[in-house]
């Protein structure tokens, strides 16, 4: 088993106040509650979301091998071949609680297998949609591309 860090560097936010919603935050998903909130206002979004890989064929999946690597951690959504993290957007008033609206679903297959030893893999990742409403749904590639850390950031 290896650590593996997804880095999101989201970018483009599309505000506090967005169609219906107001005091608009988004974050992690951390098994069903919301983790590492940031404004929607923000000028940007750093995601840390620690992930541990499995290799393939090492038997200790929920599922039949399938010689693909499998992801487990806090923060892993879905079932053996099907797994995700997700980014969550709720309403959150000052002093009041967290009410999701939406979420973005990001898959760790997506994630190319000569990465998953990189220790740590990040994306820049526009959060409004097309309609300036927070990004949701699936999230593949091409919107997404994963690479390593860069070197800078290392040294």
């Amino acid at each position: 088993m290896a650590l593996l860090t997804l880095r999101i560097l989201g970018h483009d936010l599309p505000g506090m106040d967005c169609g219906e919603f107001r005091h608009v935050h988004v974050g992690t998903q951390r098994g069903g509650e919301p983790d590492q909130l940031v404004s929607a206002g923000a000028a940007g979004a750093v995601f840390e979301i620690p992930v541990e890989t499995v290799p393939a064929g090492d038997g200790a999946g929920d599922g039949p091998g399938d010689g693909a690597p499998d992801f487990r951690g806090p923060y892993v959504q879905g079932r053996r071949g099907a797994r995700f993290v997700y980014l969550t957007w709720g309403e959150q008033p000052p002093g009041g609680a967290f009410g999701m609206f939406r979420r973005a679903k990001i898959f760790l297959a997506d994630v190319p297998g000569e990465l998953l030893g990189a220790g740590t893999v990040e994306t820049t990742l526009g959060l409004t949609d097309a309609a300036g409403m927070p990004l949701c749904a699936a999230v593949r590639p091409p919107v997404i591309t994963w690479t390593p850390e860069p070197a800078s950031r290392t040294a």
